[in-house]
């Protein structure tokens, strides 16, 4: 059976009342919730991280935002950098309601948001209301990736579509699936990028694989900088590239620190 269903689940869907081993056979990916704001971390995002890991299936995160500013969306990202499972193939803000103090703020905000993330390495999508999308101007936002909701008569099949280019389509919130009993919202590939894009090697931009990276033959560190790259530890950018001179931010160095195990202890 091919694993084709996008999920994404919350504490609303208690992990002890999931089939993991039948979602396993049918799931391509699910997206976790861990945070709605900074102050309310979901009650079962770990135990849901635990049990894809178990039996295989590939996850990413989702928060939901509240930030009230520029400077509080960077807060809450960062709050939510510090809970993430660092096997998470990609990362999401999900943006539904108007929580700044004016509408010109929320897409500087959402912004800001996901440049945390994406400057830790991540890669990057944005969540937001279909009836959202263009009065609050989310289409200026740059985002790796765009999931929209359109449910139309909302029966758990896929009706009416967006009227937005995006790539992932959550076309229901009572989806139902052989693994749960429960409603589910269930969503699906709408744009060109593959399954494989989503959970893929390529989850954050520092890990991307190439086989060939010009800007380092010839370099003094050559040598070292290979070593690192077969490690696993340096790997290049999205554009091939390594920047073997380019300052190291603090949030590349956590995650350098990270793959070394030095973290752990």
């Amino acid at each position: 059976m091919a694993k084709s269903q996008i999920v994404d689940i919350s504490h609303y869907q208690p992990s002890n009342k999931i089939n993991w081993e039948k979602a396993a056979q049918e799931v391509a990916f699910m997206i976790i919730r861990v945070q709605h704001g900074s102050r309310i971390i979901d009650r079962e995002y770990k135990n849901h991280v635990a049990n894809c890991k178990r039996y295989g299936i590939p996850f990413g995160h989702y928060a939901y935002a509240h930030f009230v500013s520029v400077n509080d969306a960077k807060v809450e990202a960062n709050d939510f950098l510090n809970r993430i499972d660092q096997d998470a193939k990609f990362l999401v803000v999900d943006v539904e309601e108007k929580t700044t103090a004016t509408d010109a703020q929320m897409v500087p905000a959402t912004q800001a948001f996901i440049d945390v993330c994406k400057a830790a390495g991540w890669k990057t999508g944005l969540y937001t209301g279909h009836h959202f999308y263009k009065p609050y101007s989310m289409d200026k936002v740059k985002t790796d990736f765009l999931w929209l909701p359109r449910y139309g008569p909302n029966n758990g099949s896929r009706q009416t579509q967006p009227d937005y280019p995006c790539d992932i389509w959550q076309y229901t919130s009572v989806g139902k699936v052989s693994w749960y009993e429960g409603d589910l919202d269930l969503n699906v590939l709408y744009g060109n990028k593959s399954i494989e894009w989503f959970i893929g090697i390529d989850q954050k931009e520092s890990v991307i694989v190439v086989d060939h990276i010009d800007d380092i033959t010839g370099h003094w560190a050559e040598k070292s900088l290979e070593k690192a790259k077969k490690a696993g530890i340096l790997m290049g950018y999205g554009d091939g590239s390594m920047k073997p001179d380019e300052p190291v931010t603090r949030a590349q160095l956590a995650v350098i620190l990270d793959r070394l195990k030095l973290l752990d202890k």
